[in-house]
């Protein structure tokens, strides 16, 4: 009886599912390739991924909404520290970021169901790497207010045939102020 039961759950795939692979960037660029050859559609979200909250959750299921294969890049250590330096508009009580180190950042979004891949990207653009990965689909959080060298980098990305999909970010959902209500909580 146990082993019938144990066949029955395996065939269910409840188990088995291949979680997503934290891979270089070399490594994907082999996998876009192939994707291209088996014509699925192949959406890219970036950013920094730090503490994680419905918010992101939320961006990662629709941005897999509108592609076959949803690849993650998330910002090196050093990038999001530059970008998220108090002075740069982040919380000046906040402590440094990233809190969670990038390779820790990719396992943890490596296994969403949703995820395929995770790729780290250095410098304060994912522009470069989304230029060699050329996917189908980019996918921006937020309400499209984004700085003159930010719409350029997009406008090259759409020039190359890349489509770019924005999703309005969750209300009342950030790191930023997940980091200020521990910070209240617990200071």
């Amino acid at each position: 009886m146990i082993e019938l039961l144990l066949r029955l759950f395996l065939r269910s795939g409840l188990t088995g599912r291949r979680l997503g692979q934290v891979v270089s960037q070399s490594k994907l660029i082999s996998l876009r390739g192939q994707w291209k050859r088996a014509e699925k559609g192949v959406v890219c979200a970036s950013g920094c991924f730090d503490l994680l909250h419905p918010g992101h959750i939320r961006l990662l299921e629709h941005a897999r909404s509108v592609g076959d294969i949803l690849i993650v890049a998330i910002e090196s250590d050093a990038a999001a520290a530059a970008r998220l330096a108090p002075g740069n508009g982040s919380a000046k009580k906040a402590p440094a970021r990233p809190i969670i180190p990038s390779a820790e950042r990719a396992e943890i979004l490596a296994a969403f169901a949703a995820v395929a891949c995770v790729a780290e990207f250095e410098g304060p653009s994912p522009h470069e790497f989304l230029a060699r990965l050329l996917p189908d689909v980019i996918v921006l959080g937020g309400s499209g207010g984004f700085d003159q060298s930010a719409h350029g980098e997009i406008t090259d990305l759409e020039a190359l045939g890349c489509k770019v999909v924005r999703i309005p970010l969750e209300p009342d959902y950030s790191t930023t102020r997940l980091i200020e209500r521990i910070l209240e909580r617990h200071v």
